[in-house]
């Protein structure tokens, strides 16, 4: 017993220094608080769609235009090849006005035209997609937001029109959590921010002089919980957005780490090594009552529920090296997933059950890879070197992740086939742990 007992303390010590390691890869030069975003591969495959420039009656606000911002926005899926303004040989603002012959010769699949009336302090946007093939209108509908809030307005649209061309829901309306940090004259501040999924309209949450790790979104996209080192170790945290408050709920002694909500908000999944060894609970957010869901001398970590809700993949290095694991429910015999090399952790799922991504080496190198659940096929993704941080984006079209590009620390995203991306840097320094939001209802 006495010797289980120490080899469990050296494990959960070794946890610990995981974590440390974790957070002092972050470090790099200042950040600032909005990303950038840089398209760096499109799709063979792309559906070539005409965005005009929707007609404006009465004053708008400054910045980037309504109908640009779908245009970018369909752009960055890599799934859309959108015309640029300049060579469309007209600018039709409503379906009477579309003349299908032009856009055929334009090699046009689809023509969004649309309306912005200004009504005291709300923009109303009149738009209509149009099928060039089939001369027929797919869809049209009427949405407004505030003036002060235009973004919204075009991600909501982006949002109805990428649905009624794949007939998968949009995600651009949804939010991205990540981790920065700014260094000077010796001193460090981390900062949690939220930005929309390009980048823009980025908020500081939190700043610390001491490492933030591992931003979770709760199921309504309100809280976010994470792990923060502004005591002087490692704890989890809630954060309520809208109003700012913070409530620690696991400071244990050890490690308290890799929060991940259940899929009704009402527990969150962790790795606590309270007990000696690191291993994955269950806390029921309102009670904090604790339930033990592994029991192995191994390191068990980085939990995330499952489609169900009833299961969960996790990290183990059980059988001598970090590897994906599965358990179907919290007293299920864990199944090991991977297979492919002897370094595979970080697994996130889809919300469909198919597949699970995770962070994958193979010849020195770090990559993202995923596992088709049915088959067990394994697909490398990325082609860069220094890969970590999957998420899924909550329609599970594409997937976000961070790496490197010139010695600099971004986030990339790319369509989860492995195909078409786009990167997020900051305008300086270093950007880490990305977590995409889910898609508020």
């Amino acid at each position: 017993m006495t010797n289980r007992t120490n080899a469990g303390t050296r494990v959960a010590r070794a946890a610990v220094t995981w974590l440390l390691l974790l957070s002092v890869m972050i470090a790099g030069s200042p950040a600032s608080a909005e990303l950038l975003i840089r398209i760096t591969e499109g799709a063979d495959s792309a559906i070539p769609v005409a965005v005009v420039p929707f007609s404006e009656s009465g004053a708008m606000p400054s910045g980037d235009r309504i109908s640009s911002i779908v245009r970018d926005d369909l752009t960055m899926t890599g799934e859309f090849r959108p015309l640029q303004p300049e060579k469309m040989l007209s600018l039709p603002s409503k379906g009477d006005e579309v003349y299908f012959r032009d856009w055929r010769l334009l090699g046009q699949r689809y023509v969004l035209v649309g309306q912005l009336t200004r009504k005291g302090d709300r923009i109303e946007a009149r738009y209509e997609l149009f099928d060039v093939n089939r001369e027929e209108r797919v869809m049209g509908a009427t949405a407004s937001a505030s003036v002060n809030n235009p973004r919204s307005l075009a991600h909501h649209i982006s949002d109805r029109v990428y649905e009624a061309i794949t007939g998968v829901p949009g995600a651009f309306s949804t939010k991205l959590a990540y981790i920065t940090l700014e260094r000077s004259g010796g001193e460090s501040l981390y900062r949690l921010q939220v930005s929309d999924v390009d980048g823009k309209r980025a908020r500081v949450r939190l700043e610390s002089d001491e490492p933030i790790l591992s931003p979770a979104w709760s199921p309504d996209a309100k809280k976010l919980a994470y792990v923060s080192f502004e005591t002087g170790k490692p704890a989890i945290y809630i954060h309520e957005l809208s109003s700012g408050n913070r409530t620690r709920v696991a400071d244990f002694p050890g490690l308290n780490s890799a929060p991940a909500f259940s899929p009704d908000g009402r527990s969150l999944l962790m790795t606590l090594s309270k007990d000696g060894n690191a291993e994955i609970y269950k806390m029921d957010i309102q009670s904090r009552t604790l339930k033990r869901l592994t029991n192995h001398w191994s390191i068990d970590t980085e939990p995330a529920y499952d489609h169900t809700g009833e299961g969960f993949f996790f990290t183990s290095d059980r059988s001598g090296g970090p590897q994906i694991y599965h358990k179907a429910s919290y007293d299920a015999e864990p199944r090991r997933i991977t297979f492919g090399s002897r370094y595979n952790a970080r697994p996130r799922p889809d919300n469909e059950g198919k597949y699970v991504y995770y962070v994958h080496q193979r010849d020195r190198a770090f990559h993202i890879a995923r596992t088709d659940l049915r088959t067990e096929e394994e697909t490398v993704l990325t082609r860069t070197e220094s890969d970590e941080s999957p998420s899924v984006a909550p329609n599970g079209r594409m997937l976000i992740y961070a790496t490197k590009q010139s010695g600099n620390s971004v986030l990339t995203v790319i369509a989860a086939d492995g195909g078409a991306a786009y990167s997020l840097p900051a305008s300086k320094g270093d950007v880490r742990e990305p977590a995409w939001s889910p898609i508020a209802r």
